[in-house]
């Protein structure tokens, strides 16, 4: 006996649908794409077909785990929260608390749902994330041109002419910021059209290969060939705005100090070719600019991101069927009101900003080891292996060891969870329910699916009861029911707000009407109710029991414009030159002379990878997917290289296989991250270690 049920991969942002094949005893027997998914259409990569092999891999936990000396000892629930408690009333004070987010609870309904409750409950502003170490400049960007860290356009990809992608490998990645199932297929899709594509990376990487056009630039100088496309629009009278902006005199301005020729020396870019790309991208009947990791890990990540969104803007495809535009999320409330702002804290050592509450990453080290008050004693990690994924893991390995007490929410005993003084373990993830909250706000076509549990949990609780319970315990509240007080906090806000279209009702009426079996459930349902395309507020009549019916997802429309609905700005109108990144340009500027360094060490994305995460299930480890130092073989000749190269930093040094390519301009190195398992119980991973 089998059954066939369907599923939304939680793997990468590309969101797609999957079919399951599970046999009487619920083992998983084959993936297949599922082909009647609106937005996927059956589309399949190989870190999907692994989902079952993932989800039954024996290494994961099954049952807490609390620390002992250096041993570990399986305990039962209640003793294991019961030991988080007495580590947290052990450390006292709440500005000594922190917490790191790791990549894949952008991944789960608990992170979207319960981080946010359970930082507030902990009452700490340490918090850190993988964020600050890959997007937060396209946040913070979003959040000084548009008033909303979250309003990051997309490239209309099924629409578009014309796209100019720099430090981004969809074809690898599956896309990043931009939600796009069969990303390879929607490039494709493009050329066929007789639209044009142009990829600038310093590797000629698959996407590259399937472009019009690849233009090879020196690593972390993508601001200056964006300003130097500025430059070139501006020169040659090519600026069409579709609607008033605030800052185009300034941006005018600055863009005088990089003209092409001058910024050509810098980048490896000729001046002809970056005033070519300006040209073409206005000429085109529609075009998008679109950036991502490569342009994000680089000294001038923020102003990069900002030139892009600059560019969709002076060529008036802003906001444009065809050009970059804004999603409409089914879960989309009316979001916030008061001005954006980065930097109101700082941390307690570097004085670095925060960044949408977070601080980066690379400081947390420093908040453990100097002493003092506040310095950071208790840990707690969800989802995340920042030894193996963080800037200088190595430091943070022994930083951890300064700890007074670490709680990590991981299925696994890894470099960083083997640090914790308890371990608690979430349940697989066919036994978890499903719903994208964030990524669908990057989507390139609205969409929404909701995935129920398709395995009954033993006698554990689910990751959502973990992060709550947690919660519980930080704030003192413990037996108390927290999706119960952000429903009807929700719905009391939603009934004072008028026009949100249940304006004057009773909040108990309300409630009583939800649907779902768990909090989660609930509250899923309230925020599709109250969404754009809610039953309830008069736009539509979607609801969680709708979604349920439509278990293959429902396709919500193309993208519209919407820039009126999504500007969070006091003026109203698109900041285009924030006071904030016309005095970065300066440093910028400063820079201009600066001499390329002789070699620089850049990443590499794996289809078969995300992270640090996956490298625990067989069929994807090997192959293409393997941890080398890729490398012209100019360079090697030049060096005097065989085999193997040391490769050092100021934070240390790496000794690594060498696969000689000419895809990789020379003077530039490439290593994937997320490697070095070695103080893992996850012996697939162990044995495929660098």
């Amino acid at each position: 006996m089998t059954s066939t049920v369907h599923r939304t991969c939680p793997l990468c942002e590309a969101v797609c649908g999957l079919t399951l094949t599970l046999d009487e005893g619920g083992h998983v027997t084959s993936v297949r794409g599922d082909k009647n998914d609106p937005f996927s259409k059956g589309f399949i990569c190989p870190k999907g077909a692994s989902l079952g092999r993932l989800d039954e891999d024996p290494d994961r936990l099954r049952k807490p785990l609390v620390r002992e000396g250096e041993l570990w000892r399986e305990v039962g629930w209640e003793e294991a929260f019961a030991a988080v408690r007495a580590g947290l009333d052990q450390v006292g004070d709440r500005g000594s608390v922190a917490v790191y987010l790791g990549n894949p609870t952008a991944h789960t309904m608990a992170g979207a749902l319960y981080a946010g409750p359970l930082i507030r409950a902990l009452g700490t502003r340490n918090v850190f994330s993988a964020s600050t170490a890959d997007q937060m400049p396209k946040h913070v960007s979003s959040g000084l041109m548009f008033g909303s860290p979250m309003a990051v356009p997309v490239p209309d990809l099924d629409r578009t002419d014309h796209l100019l992608m720099l430090g981004a490998n969809p074809l690898e990645s599956n896309g990043s910021l931009c939600t796009a199932p069969d990303f390879p297929g929607r490039l494709k899709a493009l050329r066929g059209r007789g639209g044009k594509l142009v990829v600038v990376d310093p590797r000629r990487t698959r996407t590259a290969a399937l472009a019009d056009e690849h233009v090879f630039i020196r690593p972390g100088t993508d601001a200056y060939l964006l300003f130097g496309m500025v430059h070139t629009l501006f020169a040659e009278d090519l600026v069409t705005l579709g609607r008033e902006v605030n800052g185009l005199d300034e941006v005018r301005e600055a863009a005088k100090h990089f003209p092409p020729e001058a910024v050509a020396r810098r980048t490896g870019v000729p001046a002809a070719v970056i005033e070519r790309l300006a040209r073409e991208l206005a000429a085109a009947r529609t075009a998008a600019v679109y950036a991502r990791i490569g342009t994000c890990t680089a000294e001038f990540g923020t102003l990069a991101q900002w030139l892009v969104d600059v560019l969709n803007a002076l060529t008036g495809n802003l906001d444009r069927p065809g050009g970059a535009m804004f999603a409409k999320p089914a879960t989309e409330s009316g979001g916030r009101r008061r001005p954006y702002a980065t930097g109101r804290w700082r941390s307690r050592v570097r004085g670095l900003p925060e960044a949408n509450g977070e601080l980066p990453v690379a400081t947390l080290a420093d908040e453990i080891e100097t002493p003092g008050e506040g310095r950071i004693r208790f840990l707690l990690t969800v989802a995340g292996n920042p030894v193996l994924s963080a800037p200088h893991g190595a430091r943070l390995d022994a930083a951890f060891e300064r700890l007074d007490f670490m709680v990590s929410v991981d299925p696994y005993l890894n470099e960083t969870t083997r640090h914790a003084n308890v371990i608690l373990p979430p349940p697989r993830v066919l036994q978890s329910g499903h719903y994208d909250f964030a990524l669908l706000g990057f989507a390139v076509r609205n969409y929404a699916r909701y995935s129920p549990p398709l395995l009954p949990i033993d006698d554990r609780p689910s990751e959502s009861q973990i992060l709550a319970r947690l919660a519980m315990i930080a704030s003192g509240t413990e037996g108390g029911d927290l999706d119960a007080f952000v429903i009807d906090e929700t719905l009391r806000k939603a009934t004072q707000t008028p026009g949100s279209g249940v304006e004057g009702r009773d909040v108990a009426e309300l409630r009583a009407a939800l649907d779902g079996r768990d909090g989660g459930e609930r509250r899923l349902d309230l925020m599709l109710r109250l969404g754009p395309y809610g039953e309830w507020s008069g736009k539509g009549d979607l609801s969680l029991r709708k979604l349920l019916d439509h278990p293959h997802g429902l396709d919500l429309g193309p993208l519209e414009p919407r820039l009126d609905e999504v500007l969070r700005t006091a003026s109203g109108l698109v900041e285009l030159a924030p006071p904030q990144l016309l005095e970065d340009v300066e440093r910028l500027r400063a820079k201009l002379e600066e001499e390329a360094p002789e070699m620089v060490l850049i990443g590499r994305r794996h289809l078969r990878s995300n992270n640090s995460w996956m490298h625990n299930v067989g069929p994807l480890v090997g192959g293409s997917n393997a941890c080398t130092l890729q490398i012209n073989p100019a360079d090697v000749a030049r060096l005097g290289l065989a085999g193997e190269a040391v490769v050092r930093s100021a934070k240390g040094r790496l000794t690594v296989p060498l696969e000689p390519t000419d895809t990789i301009m020379p003077g530039v190195v490439s290593l994937p991250h997320g490697w070095g398992h070695a103080d893992s119980t996850q012996r697939v991973a162990s044995r495929t270690r660098a």
